[in-house]
């Protein structure tokens, strides 16, 4: 058997033009679909988080499982959080402080409060496999569509990958009907790409939660 590693990623130091700021939060239940109640309750306090290009909103998920436990899927099921979750940010480092005034502000989360405590800096991760959980391309189309698109996408902008694959459609509710978004896997990226797809992200809507990449831990 042959094996070469493609990267010399334990040389490669992950810089901080864009990081993720978590933040603790008090918060025991959410809807499923918090997207668009969650955005709007922080572009009421960060009114340029919206046009921000690399700024981007990760929803909370909980834990996916355990002890029994299944996540619910339905849009007005609740989610159930413990005190370890947190809300999380990515946005250029300059605008860290800006972002960190909402430490101490309390949301209205579709009668949900999520009231927010301390931030902290994490930077990107430094893997060459990652997933994000909606994308939303330009227009609505099937798998293969949505494929085409996206490998033109990234392609079109220097990134290279030898794997790509896209999985779960999940519709995520708006004022203007449902937003429907895939998972989509992008794997073998050269770290500095690594690091570039999620500063970058894909697609539109950002803000909603579209389009950001995190680490992929199974493939």
């Amino acid at each position: 058997m042959y094996w070469q590693e493609e990267t010399d990623q334990e040389h490669y130091t992950v810089p901080e033009d864009v990081v993720d700021l978590l933040f603790a939060i008090a918060c025991p239940t959410l809807p499923v679909d918090h997207a668009w109640a969650l955005s709007e309750q922080i572009r009421d306090r960060l009114p340029w988080f919206a046009d921000e290009a690399r700024a981007g909103l990760h929803l909370i998920h909980g834990a996916d499982s355990g002890n029994g436990w299944a996540r619910p899927e339905g849009a007005d099921d609740l989610l159930h959080l413990s005190r370890r979750t947190k809300l999380t940010l990515r946005v250029p480092r300059e605008r860290v402080d800006e972002t960190s005034r909402l430490c101490g502000e309390e949301l209205d989360i579709a009668g949900h409060g999520m009231k927010i405590g301390a931030a902290k800096v994490r930077r990107l991760s430094l893997t060459n496999i990652l997933y994000a959980r909606y994308v939303a391309a330009p227009e609505e189309r099937g798998e293969d569509a949505f494929i085409e698109w996206a490998v033109a996408d990234l392609k079109g902008r220097g990134l290279r990958f030898k794997k790509i694959l896209c999985g779960k459609e999940t519709a995520i509710g708006t004022p203007d009907g449902p937003l429907k978004t895939r998972s989509l896997m992008v794997g073998n990226l050269p770290a500095e790409d690594a690091v570039l797809l999620q500063e970058e992200g894909i697609g539109a809507h950002r803000s909603l939660g579209c389009g950001l990449f995190i680490p992929q831990k199974s493939f």
